[in-house]
């Protein structure tokens, strides 16, 4: 009788602190902590940046400030896509785009930099660099611009 109890009292304790976490972090995967999700996306992701050169740390590890992640249909396979930066404050001249296959196999990016004394005026879309990870097609580079146009602070 006493193992019963233990073991219902363990079981009690575990259900509490899992729906405390949930509701920590709203029940949503966010960008920079999809790596730690599960092991399938940070492999994609390593692939996606193997050979690309002189990338930010945060960019290479998906850390900083990220929003949760959407699922998103591009050519009839879903994907989940967000935004992340590496400071809030930095968003208005870095961003990054990610989106991974839903079955995990791959992940796609695009780093977006705008100058930091933007005349007044002009627009961060006409005056911003990007940086294709991953290898995207064309469908998931509009895809990943559309993601983009989507995210607060960006016109």
């Amino acid at each position: 009788m006493k193992s019963m109890t233990l073991k219902a009292l363990a079981a009690a304790v575990l259900i509490s602190a899992s729906a405390l976490s949930m509701a920590a972090n709203d029940g949503e995967v966010r960008s920079n902590e999809i790596l730690n999700s599960a092991p399938e996306y940070r492999e994609a992701w390593q692939d996606a940046i193997a050979k690309q050169e002189r990338l930010p740390e945060w960019v290479m590890n998906l850390s900083g400030a990220g929003q949760p992640l959407q699922t998103v249909e591009e050519d009839g396979e879903q994907y989940l896509v967000g935004p992340l930066c590496e400071t809030e404050e930095k968003c208005k001249t870095s961003r990054l785009i990610v989106a991974f296959s839903w079955d995990k196999d791959d992940a796609y990016g695009v780093l977006v930099d705008v100058p930091a004394a933007l005349p007044e005026g002009k627009t961060h879309s006409s005056h911003a660099t990007y940086k294709w990870l991953g290898k995207p097609d064309e469908g998931m580079q509009a895809m990943l611009k559309e993601q983009l146009s989507k995210t607060q602070g960006w016109y």
